[in-house]
């Protein structure tokens, strides 16, 4: 069940039973201590971070929204999928796919703000990261962060890289398959070696 609905109720089962054990006396309103940020939206009729994520999504991939639109969408979304439930639900929301895409925009400015929002999306999260890796966005990740022209993109790119890898060996395993010789370490990498994807990183900030 989602969380805001698993919330909500909770919270509509715990003041029935208080409206029951009332014994007639007058009620003051029922208190929202108890829910979480997604289950008041329910309740107050607020857009769940669920419509706001594919509305951000919407305007991203619109080609007649203004390039501002579409910063303000990015910058919206990444702030969403900082929440470890909104990133974990963007497979069931179907936004997976349209970020990755997101990484071969025409435009500097998406990319980066794709690299991020994956970036984010991914940190310490081995769903997001499996998700990432099926969709083939680590090799993706490596060919900006190696020959992207614009310096801030490949930055995000390798922040993204980063936190793909990270305690993930699939995707760790992945990502040395598409670097050159000359960035490899020379005995192979542990996701867990964090000293080791660090000093990675650092080859490819060059």
């Amino acid at each position: 069940m989602d969380p805001g609905l698993n919330s909500l109720l909770q919270w509509s089962i715990e003041n029935s039973e208080a409206s029951r054990q009332s014994n007639g006396n007058t009620e003051s309103a029922p208190s929202t201590r108890g829910l979480n940020a997604e289950a008041l939206k329910t309740l107050l009729g607020g857009p769940s971070d669920a419509d706001l994520m594919r509305e951000a999504m919407v305007v991203i991939e619109n080609d007649e929204a203004t390039h501002e639109a579409k910063m303000t969408a990015f910058d919206n979304f990444e702030q969403l999928v900082e929440n470890l439930d909104n990133a974990n639900n963007m497979e069931s929301l179907g936004l997976w796919t349209p970020l990755v895409e997101q990484l071969q925009s025409d435009n500097a400015d998406l990319r980066r703000m794709a690299a991020w929002c994956i970036g984010t999306a991914v940190q310490n999260n081995e769903k997001a990261q499996e998700r990432l890796l099926v969709l083939g966005g680590v090799p993706k990740l490596v060919g900006i962060a190696l020959n992207d022209a614009d310096q801030l993109v490949r930055k995000k790119s390798i922040y993204a890289l980063s936190s793909a890898i990270r305690n993930y060996q699939p995707a760790t395993s992945e990502a040395l398959k598409h670097l050159p010789d000359d960035k490899k370490p020379s005995e192979g990498l542990l996701a867990s070696d964090m000293d080791a994807i660090d000093s990675l990183m650092a080859k490819l900030r060059g």
